[in-house]
């Protein structure tokens, strides 16, 4: 954006001072959607984040035309009605998505909200510095207080049950790959093909935002060969069906025309399958009623488990990509196993009495 001065003669001829004029940078998309692609593409977004800011952004696109963003099943493929990017300066707007954005938060986790408004003030900004646009509609929406990490690590047992469940091969592998990687699940959903480095059966990660790159660090499941299948390049774990229209090309496979894993359906695909693990004590005729483990729990349980080891803070540190060391006092909870080992290895009847 550029300023250019501008002077104006007074009634009397007097000469004002000159006042600031915005001139944008370029010519403003005609429509929110384009505004958020020439964002995603201009603002120097993170590969790993791209996808959850189209997904948050599409989402403040349905409270932007007034209406409530659809959630669960119904929320995949939807497209939200197309709304003009000048309806983001209009004075009633910001009213509008205070009370949408209120019921919202009623119906999903505080995460999710926090990190959808986190998103949408970003573009907003950089939308703003482009001279597109001047308000920020979002200004009187405030975050919500999120709730202790409760997480808790899964034992051994509950390991060793998961890895025998008969799921799907790209769900053993993806899991698999988890756990081994300590990675999140929205970063290994990013991997393409090429990203892999089969010599030394490793898997570059972009970490969020872009803060850092590096291995995995950890052995590619064994059955990795077997998920690729020979494919050379494209999304690594694939939906079983045809993308929707207007799907980012990045998310479609060029070899086999099928569409990258989402999160959400990730996430939907372990919660079903673990709800008799999560529950040992429940009958399998109310699995329906149930809730399973979510995908954190494996990312969670691979950082424990390192803690319990004995692994250093600066190797958790480069494990878990966290740029602080507070970071890691979420994981530095013993499970059921460690306190069990360290009871044992503590017991005097176990000691051995020293010679006289």
């Amino acid at each position: 954006m550029t300023i250019e001065p501008v002077t104006e003669l007074g009634a009397r001829g007097a000469l004002r001072l000159p006042r600031a004029r915005v001139v944008p940078l370029s010519a403003p998309p005609a429509t929110y959607t384009a505004a958020v692609d020439r964002y995603l593409t201009g603002a120097g977004i993170a590969k790993s984040s791209a996808r959850i800011y189209r997904i948050s952004l599409t989402t403040w696109g349905w409270m932007l035309a007034g209406q409530s963003a659809p959630t669960g099943p119904t929320h995949r493929g939807a497209k939200p009605p197309a709304v003009p990017v000048a309806m983001i300066d209009d004075p009633v707007l910001p009213e509008v998505l205070a009370e949408l954005a209120a019921a919202r938060a009623d119906e999903m986790d505080a995460h999710t909200v926090n990190r959808e408004l986190s998103i949408a003030r970003k573009a907003i900004g950089w939308w703003q510095r482009q001279g597109w646009t001047t308000c920020d509609p979002t200004i009187g929406i405030e975050r919500r207080p999120a709730p202790p990490d409760r997480t808790k690590a899964l034992a051994e047992n509950q390991i060793g049950a998961l890895w025998r469940l008969d799921v799907a091969l790209r769900e053993k592998t993806f899991w698999k790959m988890l756990y081994e990687s300590a990675a999140r699940a929205d970063e290994a959903l990013c991997l393409n093909v090429e990203d892999l480095h089969p010599g030394d059966k490793r898997g570059r990660i972009l970490a969020r935002a872009g803060r850092r790159s590096g291995s995995t660090g950890s052995r590619a499941p064994p059955m990795l060969p077997r998920l690729i299948a020979g494919r050379s390049r494209g999304p690594l774990f694939l939906t079983g069906r045809k993308p929707p229209s207007g799907t980012p090309t990045l998310d479609v496979c060029p070899e086999t025309g099928r569409a990258r894993l989402s999160y959400r359906r990730a996430e939907e695909i372990f919660e079903e399958n673990t709800r008799l693990l999560a529950n040992p004590l429940a009958s399998p005729e109310d699995i329906e009623d149930l809730d399973g483990w979510t995908l954190h729990c494996l990312r969670h349980s691979a950082l424990t488990h390192d803690a319990e080891g004995g692994t250093s803070t600066p190797m958790l540190l480069a494990r878990s990509r966290h740029a602080s060391v507070r970071s890691l006092e979420r994981y530095a909870r013993p499970g059921v196993d460690a306190v069990a080992r360290h009871v044992a290895e503590r017991d005097p009847a176990a000691r051995r009495t020293a010679p006289w």
